[in-house]
């Protein structure tokens, strides 16, 4: 997963760096940091002589050019554009709800990606009286945890979601509302009540190495797709426990699966 070379633009400590463990030392609980891995040596060091912005743009233009999972179709006439990149994160969590009808049968599938590549998918936490609402936060929830397992092997981690909603519940309302006793005020019930606070218990517990982002749905985003395949997969096969999917990871393949 790792690289062999690192550069450090903004941190504790600048530089080139030849382990992750000096990286996340030097960036750790930094919001601004920047940093990103090299193949080799000489391409850290020019790099570190140039800017963070410089080294960005080209690697965007070098994998435009060389990463193959840009060309991919899930369906005729549709083409998967990139997955969206993080400035300071090397594993990347989408998550994803489906449920048919709504309220009705529902599933969650996650994508996980290490440096920009497909590296696992998830399926499962099927219900079969879900809502879209309750599949999208189990996959928040799941996302906290797999990213917790992570955590020892890096500094941030992204994560992201088409449902704002989960997102507003568990960055935005969750504080407030458990403030005023777990209500919206005047005693205003909260739907999905006990998923909320699960998922806002884990979150408090690592948010600082979070970065969570929203994203369109069905906009043609490589791991956003994948995930959406996943929890229409969970869906289907009334997988209720979350389990690894053991397919090939052939990315045009799995996008040709049934979408949500």
């Amino acid at each position: 997963m790792s690289k062999k070379f690192y550069v450090i633009w903004k941190g504790a400590k600048t530089g080139v760096f030849s382990t992750w463990s000096e990286v996340q030392k030097h960036t750790h609980g930094r919001s601004d940091a920047q940093f990103m891995g090299f193949p080799s040596k000489n391409d850290a060091e020019a790099a570190f002589a140039s800017t963070y912005t410089k080294a960005l743009m080209k690697r965007a233009l070098d994998n435009k050019a060389s990463t193959p999972y840009a060309q991919t179709t899930p369906h005729p006439n549709r083409e998967t554009s990139h997955l969206v990149r993080s400035q300071a994160a090397e594993i990347q969590i989408y998550c994803d709800g489906a449920c048919s009808p709504n309220p009705g049968k529902s599933g969650t599938g996650l994508a996980v990606y290490h440096q920009g590549k497909i590296h696992s998918l998830y399926y499962g936490l099927f219900k079969e009286n879900g809502t879209n609402n309750t599949a999208e936060l189990n996959g928040l929830l799941y996302a906290f945890k797999l990213a917790n397992q992570y955590l020892d092997k890096t500094g941030k981690i992204q994560i992201l979601s088409d449902s704002k909603y989960s997102i507003d519940c568990i960055t935005k309302w969750a504080k407030g509302w458990q403030a005023k006793g777990w209500t919206r005020g005047k005693g205003e019930e909260i739907k999905n009540l006990e998923l909320i606070k699960l998922c806002f218990s884990h979150y408090q517990e690592i948010k600082d190495r979070l970065i969570i982002s929203h994203v369109k749905g069905h906009a043609n985003i490589e791991g956003n797709e994948l995930s959406d395949r996943m929890a229409v997969l969970a869906r289907v096969k009334k997988q209720t426990s979350l389990i690894k999917y053991e397919g090939e990871l052939d990315v045009k393949m799995i996008l040709a699966m049934e979408s949500g």
